[in-house]
């Protein structure tokens, strides 16, 4: 009996690890702010063209996740990206298609640009 409690758990444990975010983090904007700060790695703004232009992160690059698998050649699979859009649903989204297809550095930015209250570019 001991033996299957101890099986049932491990199977268990690796279920729940399993149904984890599929590799990408999840950040606050004041987590990414830091991010942005101290390492080298690419903001990408999934949102579309006229949120984008209505202020988006200094030098954020701008794939629309509709587009985002089809463009998946213009990124890296080896640099890290902070991926932000309006609230970080969108974000959420694309990051798992990041980590999906190879991506390995990978911080959606939970709340989004909603939450962002650092300097915005237009």
């Amino acid at each position: 009996m001991k033996k299957f409690a101890f099986t049932l758990v491990f199977v268990l444990m690796i279920f729940l690890t399993a149904c984890g975010n599929k590799g990408y983090k999840n950040v606050t904007a004041e987590d990414a702010k830091q991010l942005i700060g101290n390492n080298k790695l690419i903001v990408l703004d999934v949102r579309t063209q006229e949120e984008y232009q209505q202020g988006h992160i200094p030098n954020a690059t701008l794939i629309p996740l509709q587009e985002l698998e089809g463009r998946l050649n213009e990124l890296k699979t080896d640099a890290a990206y902070l991926v932000v859009c309006r609230s970080g649903k969108r974000s959420a989204q694309a990051s798992e298609i990041l980590t999906d297809n190879g991506f390995i550095k990978v911080y959606n930015m939970t709340g989004g640009m909603n939450n962002w209250r650092y300097e915005i570019e237009k």
